[in-house]
């Protein structure tokens, strides 16, 4: 097997066989002494990183749908570019109340959630591979409908196909990319669900500056659809997760699929432990009648301690998390932040006309912004840990939120907006892309699937809530719109003090051997988690 010879890895062999590293030890030579790394603890490499580019092109285009009805949306739904016109059978705006616009926005995660109530199952049953492929039909069909709405109908409907398109994603990209990754990657990778979602904002912001007058605003609806064709053809050069493949008996192909993600390496060791891992799943779970697959046990035996392993506060865990994501208000912010800035800083109906104001601007800076954060964060994650990130993730995003409130009381524009952009950096930072990397480093396999699937669910549900309240909330309370997310991000602070599982560094059977049981408190200011004796097969 050829060794990859890079620098990073000959410091990190240098280090291992001085028994510095103990833990990421190899062996120098095989039997015909040629030097392999073992891929068990290997970096991030090139192959690694493309199939996590190319499968979270998914995650993208969801941010894509967010994005690119923020600028806008005064032009929709209030003809703010003038008044109401049709030409070649299509019209320049479609008017509508704050009310209906709020149901319009929401429809997209309300259609994320009724992907993710079947994105688990389907995943399962087809792969990750295959999964996100179909899944590009949904955005496809949800880009053909907006670009093309005559009517408030015709555009919710393409919303809501749209969001099933990003319900799937957010279930499957982060499934793939764990299942693909190193212990070593893990963390780096699964920030990349969320870098890539911010992304997809930013740059439908930077294109909606272009495209917000009328009839521009239908490309930019439209230009979805050729980011999932796009992907679509490059999925066909990413090989399968291996995991996926052994568990459906594929030794073969996982094989296959596990050396081309990790070229130059040597696989024999890690593939003996996906194998061990797999086998013992079917114990946790149930095995197929020729033991070659694991039959998963069902979600209520899981979510009430039934199954072998009790994972009540780990699913707890995942589920809180990815609540927690949604009620913290960020997605408020990327849904209405050109409307809330406009009457921050009192716009006036002409100055609204003259795109791009500086409502739009500083829209497309909160974007740019937040990607940055996600790249810091995930760089942090694993030096750090999970824990501690989010812990301060969370209560920065509570004296933001605060700040916010502060600034518009007093009607201090440029308060609200420095306070809105680092509300979104600390949010993205950590509380933003944590709750995408829990299930797949919490859950056994035999529970993933069912319990990711309703965690996306309950994700994409509380941001349909919040979607939806945030316009009415606007008008309602004015002002005071942040203080129940002041509220909100205070209890995700909480659980991280005291609930939050630490999988920094850990192989699943190690975080569900130290977590398993009921819900509780595992920690504490001052405390520090257990280790665990000896781990149960995950």
């Amino acid at each position: 097997m050829a060794f990859a010879d890079t620098s990073d890895n000959r410091a990190w062999l240098s280090a291992a066989n001085n028994g510095k590293d103990k833990k990421y030890a190899i062996s120098e030579t095989d039997e015909h002494g040629i030097s392999h790394v073992d891929s068990r603890y290997s970096r991030l490499n090139r192959s690694l990183l493309l199939c996590a580019i190319v499968a979270a092109i998914s995650s993208i285009n969801c941010g894509w749908v967010i994005g690119s009805i923020n600028i806008p949306s005064l032009v929709i739904e209030e003809c703010a570019s003038g008044p109401e016109t049709w030409t070649n059978g299509f019209p320049s705006c479609i008017p509508m109340s704050s009310t209906l616009w709020g149901l319009v926005v929401g429809l997209t995660p309300l259609g994320a959630w009724a992907g993710s109530m079947f994105s688990g199952i389907a995943a399962d049953r087809f792969g990750r591979k295959r999964m996100l492929m179909y899944n590009n039909a949904f955005y496809v069909a949800g880009a053909l409908l907006s670009c093309t709405a005559t009517s408030i109908a015709q555009l919710s409907i393409g919303r809501f196909v749209s969001g099933i398109g990003c319900g799937v994603a957010a279930n499957v990209v982060s499934t793939y990319n764990s299942e693909v990754s190193t212990v070593r990657s893990r963390g780096f990778l699964g920030g990349f669900q969320q870098l890539m979602i911010i992304l997809g904002v930013f740059f439908s912001q930077v294109v909606s500056i272009g495209l917000s007058n009328a009839p521009l605003w239908r490309v930019l609806f439209a230009i979805s659809a050729a980011i999932a064709i796009g992907q679509t053809l490059l999925l066909f050069f990413i090989p399968e997760s291996p995991k996926f493949l052994v568990s459906n008996g594929s030794i073969e192909e996982s094989q296959a699929a596990l050396q081309k993600l990790r070229k130059g390496l040597d696989i024999s060791m890690e593939f003996d432990d996906l194998l061990t891992t797999i086998e013992a799943s079917k114990d946790g779970g149930q095995a197929s009648k020729d033991d070659s697959q694991i039959l998963k046990p069902p979600m209520w035996q899981v979510i009430s301690g039934k199954t072998e392993v009790d994972l009540r506060h780990l699913v707890f865990s995942v589920l809180f998390l990815m609540l927690s994501q949604q009620w913290s208000g960020a997605k408020g912010v990327m849904f209405y932040s050109t409307e809330v800035l406009s009457k921050t800083f009192h716009l006036s109906d002409d100055e609204i006309k003259q795109i791009p104001t500086i409502a739009q601007l500083l829209t497309l800076g909160i974007g740019g912004v937040g990607a940055v954060a996600v790249i810091i964060g995930m760089y942090i994650l694993d030096k750090v840990g999970r824990r501690s990130v989010l812990i301060l993730s969370s209560f920065a995003t509570t004296i933001c939120a605060a700040l916010i409130v502060v600034g518009s009381k007093l009607d201090i524009g440029p308060m609200v907006a420095a306070a809105m952009y680092l509300f979104n950096f600390v949010f993205q930072a950590g509380a933003g892309f944590i709750p995408y990397l829990c299930a797949s480093e919490l859950l056994p396999y035999y529970a993933l699937g069912s319990i990711s699937g309703l965690a996306t669910s309950v994700n994409c549900l509380t941001l349909f809530v919040v979607s939806f309240i945030f316009p009415i909330l606007d008008k309602a309370i004015g002002e005071y719109l942040f203080v129940p997310f002041i509220v909100t991000n205070f209890m995700t602070f909480l659980f991280g003090v005291f609930m939050m599982p630490e999988a920094k560094g850990k192989s699943v059977a190690e975080v569900v051997h130290e977590y398993k049981g009921p819900v509780r408190f595992v920690a504490g200011p001052f405390n520090k988690h257990r280790q665990p004796e000896s781990p149960v097969a995950a």
